[in-house]
């Protein structure tokens, strides 16, 4: 049987987040308190924890994510790995093959950062000429595993405008700790968020039968 790996990280009050998102999970009835059943109330930002980002995050007129086609989320995925660079640039992207790649995942220092509850600053970003190339290639979605492909205090998020202008979403929040490089099978779905600009998701990856 294929292994499955869990990418997705835990949804909770402490789960590292981007300056202003927020995640509140109130039970408002509960079992042990006489109620029928357990039933919560939650508030959740659209860019918390593993999540995608829809065209329309960046772009007005861009596609929402209940209107991207589900097996863009669904499919052969490469994971690679630079777990000694501070920024993936052209040089990083040119080291590794894109031939017949539909969805790339980037595997960094990063995924070591969730073992804290702090947001950090300085994680691993993709510089906008690397999301140029990438978006060339043909992919189909990009990922990595912090909460944002962009370098933190940036005002233009040209990256974003790159990919997403090109509709490719991105997936980020990804824990690939466990994960070792090589060619998977992705299943990533967000919810159908009418009008939604993001969604979290449950990212999971399935060996290929070659892989076992």
């Amino acid at each position: 049987m294929a292994r499955i790996y869990d990418i997705s990280l835990l949804i909770s009050p402490v789960v590292p987040a981007w300056p202003g998102d927020r995640f509140v999970f109130h039970r408002v009835e509960e079992i042990a308190k006489g109620d029928i059943c357990n039933k919560s109330v939650l508030e959740i930002g659209s860019h918390i924890a593993t999540h995608i980002d829809a065209p329309y995050h960046f772009k007005p007129d861009g596609m929402t994510v209940d209107r991207i086609p589900p097996d863009v989320f669904l499919g052969p995925a490469r994971v690679v790995s630079f777990p000694e660079t501070e920024r993936i640039d052209v040089p990083e992207i040119q080291s590794i093959s894109l031939s017949g790649v539909e969805r790339i995942l980037f595997k960094t220092r990063n995924s070591s950062l969730w073992r804290e509850e702090s947001f950090r600053e300085d994680y691993v970003y993709l510089a906008p000429e690397a999301c140029r190339v990438l978006a060339d290639s043909g992919v189909k979605l990009v990922g990595v595993d912090y909460l944002s492909i962009e370098e933190y205090g940036v005002q233009d998020f040209e990256g974003h405008h790159i990919l997403l202008g090109k509709n490719i979403p991105i997936l980020e929040g990804l824990d690939l700790s466990e994960v070792e490089p090589g060619d998977y099978e992705l299943i990533a779905l967000p919810l159908k968020i009418a009008g939604g600009d993001g969604s979290p998701a449950r990212a999971v990856l399935r060996e290929l039968p070659h892989t076992q």
